[in-house]
């Protein structure tokens, strides 16, 4: 059977970003990686992961390009991975991260399952549609709204013993 993929850049821009792809399910989640730089024009030797995700894009376990955990927690790779055990009707979406430094992060779907089509080469790019932006969009995260947050703003002086509720020599 063929995976129809819709893989869409997340980004903030008025533009929507986003590549259709078929591959075989048999394929591995190496292959899928690969399908994937081609089509947004990367070079592919950039560390990347997939995560499996549910259906509200909440990111969960990791399947990395590379081992890099030196062997202390097992780590899932995509080059092990088929992608009929990560993927399927029940399990539809995958986040996909390219690039650690530059977080390049798209969502990856599957859309339909079909059969192959006689004469067709896989992984196939079926569809473009927009052109990726010279760098990856800026990306905020919750603890960047905390930077502003000083737990030491409460207005005790810590030298004045008389207005705390104590009894300095209670020993």
């Amino acid at each position: 059977m063929i995976y129809r993929f819709r893989i869409i850049l997340d980004n903030d821009t008025e533009d929507d970003v986003f590549r259709d792809l078929e591959i075989r399910e048999t394929d591995t989640l190496e292959d899928l990686h690969n399908a994937i730089t081609q089509s947004f024009g990367f070079d592919g030797n950039e560390m990347a992961s997939f995560y499996v995700s549910d259906d509200e894009w909440n990111q969960g376990e990791e399947i990395s390009l590379f081992d890099m955990s030196d062997g202390l927690n097992p780590v899932k790779l995509m080059g092990k991975t088929i992608l009929s055990d990560t993927v399927h009707e029940a399990q539809t979406k995958l986040i996909y991260v390219y690039d650690f430094l530059s977080m390049w992060t798209f969502y990856v779907e599957l859309a339909e399952i079909v059969e192959e089509a006689e004469g067709t080469d896989y992984p196939n790019l079926m569809f473009v549609h927009g052109q990726i932006p010279d760098q990856a969009p800026e990306k905020s995260f919750e603890a960047d709204d905390f930077d502003d947050y000083n737990e030491f703003e409460d207005d005790l002086d810590i030298d004045d013993y008389d207005s705390l509720d104590f009894d300095e020599n209670w020993n």
